[in-house]
């Protein structure tokens, strides 16, 4: 593959769903080539996220486009990214 593909994950501190979203992005990008760039936001941080995402999180795009909200199942993720075990 020739380009990244670029994950954000919309989050803020001390969101339980927002940790166990981030704990499986990073176990699945450790098992597939140095494909994916991630990035984390801390809606907190940025009254406009915080109106638009609110409680609503996390929330998980991959290129600029939603791809999954509060939670992801690890197979979902893997074929979204096109990886296999």
């Amino acid at each position: 593959m020739d380009r990244f593909l670029i994950l954000t994950l919309y989050s803020r501190p001390g969101c339980h769903l927002c940790e166990d979203m981030k704990a499986l992005i990073e176990r699945v990008r450790r098992t597939i080539p140095d494909t994916v760039r991630v990035t984390e936001v801390d809606v907190s941080a940025d009254p406009e996220l915080e109106r638009r995402y609110g409680q609503e999180i996390p929330v998980l795009e991959m290129n600029g486009k939603k791809v999954a909200k509060y939670r992801v199942k690890e197979e979902d993720l893997r074929r979204m990214l096109g990886a296999t075990e």
